[in-house]
């Protein structure tokens, strides 16, 4: 099972907020979001914990990300180690290997986030987390051969049940 997370950037009023997300890289399903006026590693270690218990505490878990400081911080690696996750990071100025959650924060923004003005983190919040519900459950993708993440996802279990 891989994962992959990463983390953009939202303004509210004159101040910037922070998303990181984590997807599935196999469904494209983003699992688990956290958003905060801090980019730190308290924000990626809410947004992993999230998505690792709600998943199940999944075995044999590989998460990528880019080599920024939220991720290669000392807490970050250590909880990863003791869950024994793998971690992979992208090499510097590689931007390929975190294409899947760039391809969603480019749909994120424009299809949401640049078509709102935000006075507050809660608006912020609300239209994240409503379009993260669109983009799992109703918006096809090419690559998952016109489905959604959450179809996708519900044909491969089902298949193997």
């Amino acid at each position: 099972m891989s994962w992959v997370t990463d983390i953009t950037y939202a303004k509210v009023n004159n101040k910037y907020m922070f998303i990181c997300v984590i997807i599935d890289i196999y469904s494209r399903k983003v699992i688990s979001y956290g958003i905060s006026d801090n980019i730190d590693t308290i924000l990626t270690l809410a947004t992993f914990d999230k998505a690792f218990n709600e998943r199940g505490k999944p075995k044999a878990l590989l998460l990528h990300s880019d080599q920024g400081v939220q991720y290669t911080a000392y807490a970050f690696r250590s909880r990863l180690k003791k869950l024994k996750v793998r971690q992979s990071f992208s090499k510097p100025g590689v931007p390929y290997d975190n294409s899947v959650c760039e391809s969603f924060f480019h749909r994120l923004k424009n299809e949401s986030i640049y078509r709102n003005l935000y006075s507050t983190a809660d608006e912020l919040s609300l239209a994240v987390d409503e379009y993260i519900d669109f983009y799992n459950n109703y918006r096809p993708h090419r690559s998952l051969k016109m489905k959604t993440p959450s179809q996708y996802e519900t044909e491969y279990y089902r298949s193997e049940v």
